[in-house]
């Protein structure tokens, strides 16, 4: 197995931080750790988190840690937390409550201190079985990857070392350790008979069992690093606006399968709502919705996060605050964003927008466009429901329901994509009113193109 890459290890004259529990890993690791800061000037400190989960014994591996810590000369931080007290609060489970309030205790400890870097003592076959237990809970090609050597501020300088190869470690240099009596009880954890029933049985089947896991999750993280970069590169003239995302179905479609939820995913991040909770049934039902689009048939989906997923104009959208639709008064050259418009009252014709007559009395505001309210358009017999004329021009609910309608003295003037009411259309050359409507995302779209 590779040597861990000398970059994860601490700098001459830095400070780093060792998450040490007592346990035979992480004791050598402090002890490991200490030796190379002490040849290259810099100093590890320790960090131990008491769970408050096995009464005595877990404050006998605290006592153990401080004794070892003030032996050594070692600064040493001690937290402690009621985990199952969290856990009942929270409605977590014990095992992510524990690791929740571990590192949010590390992380911190490590800020605090100063430490440049946050080590912890994962091991090969902590790799493994976390590669292992993905997989059989169900996992995308992500959960394969198992552990980096650095991913999220943690260094893990142990990952090519095996079990064996630290107890023999340990043995040789005499590092001492406490035993931790729920690591051998198979039913205290899953991780437990994993270790403990499975893994044997892999290791009869083959020795090298450890290192083949662990080998093929490293080409399977480059793999995913390779998806991964191909999305952010089919998305790099994509912005978001407003807790807004717009994304062309096209383009969708057009990156290769495995490459579409990776997109889906970087969207996510850039409303800044992450994508934890966010599973293969949302990116599956998102990717319908998309398919659904460029047949036209409408859809809007919810997700996690308060985020909204809805396709206009064959665009996939993502909002994490759709917009309330109310009426609102439109003031002379006035910009207003409304839903997915801009609208501007002028007094002459300019880009994209509705001519309508001017009259004495004038308050023209926008508001939702009304199913049951009714237009006149030049050259038709009679009126039509706003209804019946989205359904003729295949106008989705989803977007009618989003169209600016105008209104003049609170009578219904026009409805943009649909037209004028007779009663409000401009006469011959006489002067007029004219709404300037530029849809947003068509915005957006122009401004990723300037980009390229």
């Amino acid at each position: 197995m590779k040597r861990a890459p000398r970059t994860v290890l601490p700098r001459a004259g830095q400070r780093a931080l060792c998450a040490v529990s007592g346990g035979l890993d992480s004791m050598c690791l402090l002890f490991m750790l200490d030796a190379w800061c002490k040849e290259r000037g810099g100093q590890v400190a320790a960090a131990h988190f008491n769970h408050r989960l096995r009464g005595g014994a877990a404050d006998r591996d605290e006592a153990f840690v401080r004794d070892i810590c003030a032996r050594w000369g070692i600064p040493l931080t001690v937290g402690r937390e009621d985990v199952g007290e969290y856990a009942k609060r929270e409605g977590l489970s014990i095992e992510e409550a524990a690791r929740n309030l571990r590192y949010a205790f590390l992380r911190r400890t490590a800020a605090e201190g100063a430490c440049k870097r946050l080590y912890t003592a994962h091991h090969a076959d902590d790799n493994a079985e976390t590669v292992l237990l993905n997989l059989i809970r169900g996992t995308g090609l992500t959960g394969l990857t198992g552990m980096d050597w650095e991913q999220g501020g943690i260094c893990r300088p142990l990952l090519s070392v095996t079990r064996a190869e630290l107890e023999a470690y340990a043995a040789r240099w005499e590092v001492p350790h406490v035993e931790d009596e729920t690591n051998a009880d198979p039913e205290a954890a899953a991780r437990n008979r994993l270790r403990l029933q499975v893994m044997p049985l892999l290791k009869e089947l083959n020795p090298r069992a450890v290192e083949h896991i662990c080998r093929t999750a490293g080409y399977l993280r480059t793999a995913d690093e390779s998806l991964e970069e191909d999305a952010l590169n089919r998305l790099a003239h994509v912005r978001t606006r407003g807790g807004r995302a717009a994304l062309s179905v096209d383009a969708l479609f057009d990156a290769p399968e495995a490459v579409r939820p990776r997109m889906l995913l970087e969207l996510f991040d850039r409303l800044d709502v992450g994508r934890k909770d966010v599973g293969a049934v949302h990116l599956e039902a998102l990717l319908t919705l998309a398919g659904e689009g460029r047949r036209r048939v409408e859809g809007r989906i919810s997700l996690p996060h308060g985020v909204t997923a809805r396709h206009a104009g064959g665009r996939l959208i993502l909002e994490t605050r759709p917009q309330d639709l109310a009426e609102v008064r439109l003031l002379p050259d006035s910009p207003l964003r409304w839903g997915d418009y801009t609208l501007t009252l002028l007094d002459r014709p300019e880009g994209e927008g509705l001519a309508l007559r001017r009259l004495k009395k004038e308050a023209w505001t926008v508001a939702p466009c009304p199913p049951g309210g009714r237009l006149t358009l030049p050259g038709a017999r009679g009126s039509r429901s706003v209804k019946r004329l989205c359904l003729d021009g295949r106008i989705s609910l989803a977007e009618r329901d989003r169209l600016p309608a105008i209104y003049v003295e609170g009578e219904l003037a026009a409805v943009w994509r649909l037209g004028v009411n007779t009663a409000f259309a401009p006469e011959g050359g006489a002067p007029c009113r004219f709404i300037k409507i530029e849809e947003t995302e068509k915005q957006i779209e122009e401004d990723e193109h300037d980009a390229q």
